[in-house]
């Protein structure tokens, strides 16, 4: 069960989250919103310190960035550099300085290999770690997504935890405009994996899944909504622009909204 001191810290973050693209004045935030649930849960729920985490979806830094700040793991100072020339905390999460990042992220598709194989060698050191790694929708119109599935599964890494944000929009339009695949987690389950589905923005939903018991690896669905809380919601432009003053006023009063109930 969430904490209620945790639900108090996912509005505070959100805020943080908020304020950091906004004074950065940096696009992406719709991926970031997307998926800030679930990271958010993951972080203070989920992952223990032996455990390693793969961002693949690197468009969505900055909720990771929010997320360590959220655990003390980045300061205030760090987070007023988002994006900004000599951060340790860029657009796409490369270099160094970053608590617990393993990978550079440019080019999508390859966090569920990176992923699988440190679940494997966790497998050969029995060393008793757990492998998360997050991915957009878009990701798996990539073959290498579906090859490191076929790898995971070979192996049985029930160690390997793949969070899928489905929030149905990439860069040139819809999933389904791009390249249609149907039913995502039937198709990930014909492979041989254990694939769940959740609502992406129900903490208590995303917990359920997260520590459900599997003996193949496992992949959610996290069911979302792109720019969740922003005027730009479920709009290609909370995939490019950044957050208008009109558009941070709109989104912090949604929070405070939530705060209110």
């Amino acid at each position: 069960m969430i904490e209620k001191f945790l639900h108090k810290q996912i509005r505070l973050t959100k805020r943080r989250l908020l304020e950091m693209h906004f004074e950065s004045n940096a696009g992406h935030v719709g991926g970031n919103l997307s998926c800030f649930d679930a990271l958010i849960v993951l972080f203070h729920h989920e992952i223990k310190t032996i455990d390693r985490f793969v961002l693949s979806k690197g468009h969505s830094a900055g909720a990771l960035y929010a997320t360590l700040w959220s655990l003390g793991k980045l300061s205030d100072d760090d987070l007023a550099t988002f994006c900004k020339d000599d951060s340790i905390l860029p657009g796409h999460p490369s270099g160094t300085g970053i608590p617990g990042l393993m990978f550079p992220t440019g080019s999508l598709g390859h966090g569920p290999s990176l992923s699988a194989g440190l679940a494997l060698a966790a497998k050969k050191q029995k060393s008793g770690r757990s492998i998360y790694c997050l991915c957009s929708d878009g990701e798996w119109q990539e073959g290498s997504c579906w090859e490191a599935l076929i790898f995971a599964v070979h192996h049985k890494l029930d160690n390997l935890t793949i969070l899928i944000d489905q929030n149905k929009l990439q860069g040139f339009g819809t999933t389904d405009q791009v390249i249609s695949c149907g039913d995502l987690q039937t198709r990930l389950s014909s492979f041989g994996a254990n694939a769940l589905s959740c609502d992406g923005h129900d903490h208590e939903a995303i917990l359920h899944a997260l520590e459900s018991p599997t003996s193949l690896p496992k992949i959610i669905l996290l069911n979302t909504v792109k720019g969740r809380g922003t005027l730009y919601e479920n709009k290609m432009e909370s995939h490019y622009l950044p957050l208008t003053p009109e558009n941070f006023e709109f989104s912090m009063a949604q929070i405070q909204k939530e705060e209110a109930l």
